[in-house]
């Protein structure tokens, strides 16, 4: 899903200046939303007009989607503790996944989710769907360093550019941010759905494990949670061992403690293999300006991610070396930056039409 999608009770409230959408009431609180596979992150928020962030976080609860039948749900329980003086009737929803019709579709939702139950169980008069990394690549402009953790430092940065954004949680996000004025644009990708492409001779056999049970794989089936899991399986196969975790974050924790060989091994593929793909995205989108590591599963991980080959498959681009040592790669946590991120991008007015606005 690229850019925003907006329904609107009322078009008309589609400002006159470049397209931009504002609320009815300037300043006024309305909720923001980051939504993935495990959890759904709700925001209250405010224009901040300062420049150091697009808007305050008024009140901020993470919600784990499984747990609640909706979102729809999820919100209407936010919306319910902010008490009867506060009133809100825009929302801005980051999702991965693309609006067809009245519904984001997106295969890692553990639900469906209707635009029009949302609107008209929370009285929503505006409600935009944006992508949940180009949201959370948006919010990169306003982290400080020291929110982040040095992955890779450059050895002479190469100054100003675009901003690679990617991570594995419950799939595979990537985005990109676009410097300019008079604010920063993103681009959205896809790029999780790249066709998987091993590095070394056990990859390639884990590769021929993974396409017997698919026609086409692609890097998400390897470098996310149900991804970890795939390689785990697979090097269990290879080893003759029986594969006894059922859980991503099964293998997550018997690699650490170092119960489980083989979940060790696929631990350890998993860092090779995101920064094999991490340095193919560098290259693609020119990152000079760096590039961030999101995602719920690496700061989990982020000893084994640090002391991993994920430094040497970044690196191992031929006579591209030179331009990838002028590129930082750093890993921040989540948190609240998908919230801020959908917040800055709706009051930034991404559609440029009524039309848009509409959804037609």
């Amino acid at each position: 899903m690229t850019g925003v999608h907006t329904e609107g009770k009322d078009v008309a409230e589609l400002g006159n200046q470049g397209g931009a959408l504002k609320s009815t009431l300037p300043g006024a609180p309305f909720l923001a939303a980051d939504v993935g596979g495990t959890h759904a992150r709700i925001g209250l928020v405010s224009d901040r007009p300062d420049g150091t962030r697009p808007v305050t976080v008024l009140q901020y609860h993470r919600y784990a989607c499984a747990e609640w039948p909706s979102l729809t749900a999820v919100l209407k329980d936010f919306v319910s503790q902010l008490g009867t003086s506060v009133h809100v009737d825009q929302c801005a929803v980051a999702s991965a996944g693309y609006v067809l019709g009245d519904s984001i579709v997106n295969d890692n939702l553990p639900w469906p989710v209707s635009i029009r139950d949302i609107r008209d169980s929370l009285g929503i008069n505006q409600l935009a769907v944006i992508n949940d990394f180009e949201a959370v690549a948006y919010a990169t402009q306003f982290l400080a360093k020291a929110d982040t953790t040095p992955v890779i430092e450059a050895e002479a940065p190469g100054g100003e550019g675009p901003v690679l954004v990617m991570g594995p949680g419950t799939g595979l996000g990537s985005a990109v941010l676009l410097p300019g004025k008079p604010h920063a644009s993103v681009l959205a990708t896809e790029a999780g759905q790249i066709a998987l492409s091993p590095g070394n001779e056990r990859e390639i056999e884990i590769l021929r494990l993974l396409a017997k049970d698919r026609p086409y794989v692609s890097f998400e089936h390897a470098l996310s949670g149900p991804g970890l899991l795939n390689l785990y399986r697979a090097i269990s196969t290879l080893r003759g061992t029986a594969a006894s975790k059922t859980r991503p974050s099964d293998v997550t924790r018997a690699a650490l403690d170092y119960s489980d060989e083989a979940a060790v091994e696929a631990l350890e593929v998993f860092c090779g293999l995101l920064g094999s793909f991490v340095g193919d995205l560098t290259l693609l989108y020119g990152a000079r300006g760096g590039v961030f590591l999101a995602g719920g599963i690496l700061p989990q991980i982020r000893e084994v991610l640090l002391a991993s080959t994920f430094r040497q498959r970044f690196f191992n681009k031929g006579v591209m070396r030179p331009f990838l040592q002028q590129v930082s790669v750093r890993l921040m946590d989540h948190g609240q930056l998908g919230v801020i991120g959908a917040a800055g991008l709706y009051l930034d007015g991404r559609p440029h039409s009524a039309q848009e606005i509409a959804g037609q």
